[in-house]
């Protein structure tokens, strides 16, 4: 790539302010992601009282949506190239509305576990919508900021579900206990999700179509229009969209690229790359510090009732360093950010494992004697700085753009399935290794894989600030200097 595709950026105009309602509208569905990924935490000791379930069966029913999930995010975006983006949206926001009553009022672990995965069908639909439908209206200089929109809504979504539940969990007197109309607390934890589900299909129902979508269904006026209101005077849409049917010709006359199959172990160079860009977001270990900082926190002075406080800290701490990433995204680009954030990541999550090796005791009674435990919540809450600032949102930026136009939602659907894979097994596998080597085994193994990650971009991310989505042509990053 090089950088004469480059567009210099531009003033925002206020008709630009119309691409960010539009991002905003899509990224509920990043909301929905946060809010299940982390409603289920209150509710987990309730549930395995309720049914009598073992800790094997439990941790199951915490994963299963995660598979859900990964399912639906490879289905969406095939269907998203079928039925267009917001109708997509709209199927999304159906799944996890049934999902939500359906575990509200379930009455077995069988059927709440398959409420979940019909619930991480939704989610994972809507993790593959949203990114793709941000990056085809928004203006290329503001891209990167509307896309990284996405993720601070998942931020938003996990501090909404943390504080709900401890609102119920509270008022009742704890979340197995009676609640409204009878019914217990951590029953509502799940109900009340329907709220953000019903606004996410309303909002579906009233977005326009992706331009893109527009021209492949020969809807040309259609799209002048939809990128006429969000594009101001600086760009030119009927330009626009003729540059559109101009990729989409050429991808008819190459349909046979059109697949996502390639050389590289049977896909596309630039499909591993997203596929690893989405494994390594996970394998950093964030969602052990959201799903299991207990031990954590319990290690360092906190008793358990106040878990719960430091654990809405946290999450407050990654919604505020989204911001970072909002900011800096479409001034110093991708690559400077993703690899800052993976050397500050291997440099807190190395701490947190040396701190570890320091532990006294086993299991819930571990501790950190002297200086450590500080040190330990301190690098914590660094990694999640690093992470929220980076990796977090700059992942489904570039997972929305870097794609050629032809295989985009297909292939963000094959990525973001492998990122809900790589999220069940770090979710499922951090009890057993803590189990079995303590807390240094998992985070030293986190902490290789930040650096690891640090490599892969060096290497293999392109760089796609400021850049049409029409000039994607999928090549993936070259050891040689770039062109001016």
């Amino acid at each position: 790539m090089t950088q004469s595709a480059a567009v210099p950026a531009q003033p925002r105009h206020p008709d630009h302010n119309k691409a960010i309602g539009l991002a905003v509208a899509a990224a509920v569905g990043g909301f929905l992601f946060g809010f299940d990924s982390s409603v289920i935490n209150g509710a987990v000791d309730a549930i395995q009282g309720e049914f009598n379930l073992g800790s094997t069966l439990t941790g199951f029913a915490v994963a299963v949506a995660l598979l859900g999930c990964a399912v639906g995010a490879w289905a969406g975006g095939r269907l998203a190239d079928r039925w267009g983006r917001p109708r997509v949206m709209l199927l999304g926001a159906i799944l996890f509305f049934v999902s939500s009553l359906g575990s509200g009022f379930a009455f077995a672990v069988w059927d709440l576990i398959g409420w979940r995965i019909i619930g991480g069908l939704g989610i994972g639909i809507a993790s593959v919508i949203a990114p793709a439908y941000i990056a085809e209206i928004a203006p290329a200089a503001m891209r990167g900021r509307l896309g990284s929109l996405q993720q601070l809504a998942i931020t938003l979504g996990i501090f909404a579900a943390l504080l709900s539940d401890a609102l119920f969990a509270n008022t009742a007197g704890g979340a197995s206990e009676a609640s409204l109309f009878g019914l217990e607390a951590w029953r509502w934890m799940f109900l009340v999700a329907v709220i953000p589900a019903a606004v996410y299909g309303i909002l579906a129902l009233r977005i326009p179509e992706s331009p893109r979508y527009l021209v492949s269904e020969g809807k040309r006026d259609e799209a002048v229009k939809v990128l006429t209101r969000v594009l101001g005077p600086d760009e030119d849409a009927t330009k626009r969209v003729a540059d559109i049917e101009k990729t989409i010709e050429a991808d008819k006359e190459l349909a046979q690229q059109a697949s996502l199959r390639g050389p590289a172990l049977g896909l596309l160079p630039i499909v591993w790359v997203g596929i690893l860009l989405s494994v390594f977001q996970q394998f950093v270990g964030i969602n052990v510090i959201f799903y299991y900082s207990t031990t954590l926190w319990q290690a360092v002075g906190f008793d358990e009732s106040d878990s719960f406080i430091v654990s809405v800290i946290t999450s407050v701490t990654n919604v505020v360093v989204t911001f970072i990433a909002i900011a800096l995204i479409d001034k110093i680009g991708r690559r400077p950010i993703l690899l800052t954030g993976s050397l500050g990541m291997a440099l807190m999550l190395g701490i947190m494992a040396l701190a570890f090796t320091q532990s006294t005791g086993s299991g819930d009674d571990v501790s950190l004697p002297g200086a450590w435990g500080p040190i330990a919540l301190i690098a914590a809450n660094l990694f999640v700085v690093f992470f929220g600032a980076s990796w977090g949102p700059l992942v489904w930026v570039l997972l929305g753009e870097m794609f050629p136009n032809r295989i985009r939602a297909a292939a963000l659907g094959v990525a973001a399935a492998c990122q809900w894979i790589a999220n069940f097994l770090i979710t499922v596998s951090f009890p057993p290794m803590l189990s079995a080597f303590g807390a240094t085994g998992p985070y030293l193994m986190y902490a290789i894989f930040a650096a690891l990650s640090f490599f892969f971009v060096l290497w293999k991310v392109p760089e796609t600030k400021g850049m049409q989505l029409e000039d994607m042509k999928g090549a993936t990053r070259q050891r040689k200097p770039r062109t001016a």
